[in-house]
């Protein structure tokens, strides 16, 4: 019979004694057959007698469905054989398919294909010989209780699932699996406010006089340097301006701006206005996809016009000393944090902690959510509890 077929028909279509199918009048090649169990699924037809099953209507919106058969359909026309290309695509074992298909992908289209490749690289024990059909919920809950039981914290475990369930869906996309194997693994529950790590205003302290010690200790060793130098007649270095590097704009920055680390490394002078006030992160490098602008105060204005006039040249604000996008500051920060007996601060808690500050001065979550860059408001929730008599002045409002 034909038809054609929506949403509400494959909602009422029946079944009979008999196996039978549906053929839609919106899209030639487009079949919907309905077996005698109830079970019903799409179908495309690419030539007199080739066909290929797009998937089951229980796991497959219609839109999807037909979409795929489209794509199917289509590459019929241009000489493909669908089926074939699924057969031979099958063989494909999940490491196989990260290291062949996925990492030539994902390198072309996320910002951070390291980290993905990394993640994904964690399942090769449990996952890599099986063929991705052969992957199940079973294998991946084992996986999870295994990380869990090593005292990975959940949300990291999170975190590596996300990165998974991402890449089966891809595979799904590209018809190498039917279904997808993970759509009954859920994620582990986390205390979405969780514990926010700032400094308490000794720690604050103390990390300021570490950066001033630090500037200071490296003044002196490049006079006494120079020294050592001039007396045996080799070429002496220029004196410090008023950074003697990175670090310590980059650290004042982070601290005014709450700007991730990746985005310090990825900022360039044409996206900072200093008679403005303003500096942009350009979306093509922010982690949510989104420009956002950041007004800048007086410590920050005051960070970036020095470090300017001590660095006239390029492109980048903080680039290596080739000149290229740096891509980390973790022993000297591991060095500014012993010498300022700070312990458990990552550099990212710099974002947690310019966030906290204005939480504690009373400026709205969504502001803050502005400015740290949270697609959502969920994120800057975890902020709130810090808010000073927020929601006692709620509560008393029940006393009226």
């Amino acid at each position: 019979m034909k038809a054609r077929i929506t949403k509400d028909f494959v909602k009422r279509v029946k079944p009979k004694a008999k196996a039978f199918e549906v053929r839609d009048t919106e899209t030639p090649g487009f079949i919907l057959r309905v077996q005698p169990s109830g079970v019903t699924a799409y179908i495309a037809e690419y030539g007199r007698g080739k066909r290929i099953t797009v998937g089951q209507t229980s796991v497959l919106r219609l839109d999807e469905a037909r979409e795929k058969a489209r794509e199917y359909l289509a590459s019929a026309v241009l000489g493909a054989d669908p089926m074939k290309e699924r057969r031979k695509a099958k063989a494909f074992t999940y490491e196989s398919f990260v290291r062949d298909r996925y990492a030539a992908w994902i390198t072309s289209h996320q910002k951070s294909p390291g980290e993905t490749l990394r993640r994904l690289a964690l399942f090769y024990p449990c996952l890599g010989s099986k063929k991705l059909s052969e992957i199940d919920g079973w294998s991946i809950e084992r996986f999870r209780s295994a990380r869990l039981k090593a005292g990975v914290k959940p949300i990291t475990v999170n975190h590596d699932l996300d990165v998974l369930r991402a890449a089966l869906t891809r595979a799904m996309d590209w018809g190498l699996i039917d279904v997808h194997p993970m759509r009954k693994v859920k994620r582990s529950k986390v205390d979405s406010e969780g514990k926010v790590r700032y400094l308490t205003p000794e720690e604050s302290g103390r990390l300021r006089e570490a950066l001033d010690a630090r500037e200071d200790k490296r003044r002196k060793q490049r006079t006494s340097f120079n020294q050592w130098r001039q007396v045996r007649g080799f070429q002496v270095f220029p004196e410090h301006g008023t950074f003697t590097d990175h670090l310590m704009p980059m650290v004042l920055l982070a601290l005014n701006t709450g700007m991730r680390r990746g985005e310090l490394f990825n900022l360039r002078w044409t996206d900072v206005n200093l008679a403005a006030r303003l500096l942009t992160i350009a979306g093509a490098t922010a982690k949510s996809g989104q420009s956002r602008h950041l007004p800048l105060n007086d410590e920050a204005l005051e960070t970036l016009t020095l470090w300017r006039k001590q660095n006239p040249g390029g492109d980048l604000v903080f680039p290596a000393d080739n000149g290229g996008r740096m891509d980390n500051i973790n022993s000297s920060w591991r060095r500014l944090m012993k010498d300022a007996k700070i312990e458990n601060f990552r550099f990212h808690d710099l974002r947690h902690d310019f966030a906290s500050r204005l939480a504690m001065k009373g400026v709205d979550l969504n502001s803050i959510r502005e400015l740290l860059g949270h697609s959502t408001i969920a994120m800057t929730l975890r902020y709130s509890h810090l808010m000073p008599g927020k929601l006692a002045e709620v509560v008393a409002k029940l006393g009226g």
